[in-house]
């Protein structure tokens, strides 16, 4: 049973910044596609980001490009989505999955172990 838990949001005031983080066990992520969602009210969950590390390929949605980044640590099996600069508009849910085939991206149908969620706000 792969388990994947996703932690660190919280509250934020515009401007600011605050890192996300991916456990995953006992799947060893080293040669798999690991990506970030998010989903706001109202709205239909989209990708934000995604990374196949042993190709050194990252994805990022045209809204967040240059203010996050998202990264991979295969010795603590470990996902990190660093945000800058944050907006209200980054307001969300945000949840980390695991896609189980090849390839990588942002298509979030691709992917089949998902976290819980983790909430992240944006005060202006």
């Amino acid at each position: 049973q792969v388990e994947v838990v996703d932690s660190g949001g919280g509250s934020v005031e515009a401007g600011g910044s605050l890192t996300l983080t991916c456990t995953v066990s006992p799947l060893n992520i080293s040669g798999w596609c690991m990506g970030w969602f998010r989903q706001a009210p109202g709205k239909e969950r989209e990708g934000v980001a995604s990374i196949l590390h042993v190709l050194g390929s990252t994805y990022y949605a045209d809204s967040v490009k240059g203010r996050f980044t998202i990264s991979q640590d295969n010795a603590k099996n470990k996902v990190y989505l660093h945000m800058n600069d944050l907006k209200p508009e980054d307001a969300a849910m945000y949840y980390c999955a695991a896609r189980p085939q090849r390839g990588c991206g942002l298509g979030q149908e691709t992917f089949g172990w998902w976290g819980q969620g983790t909430q992240v706000t944006v005060s202006s």
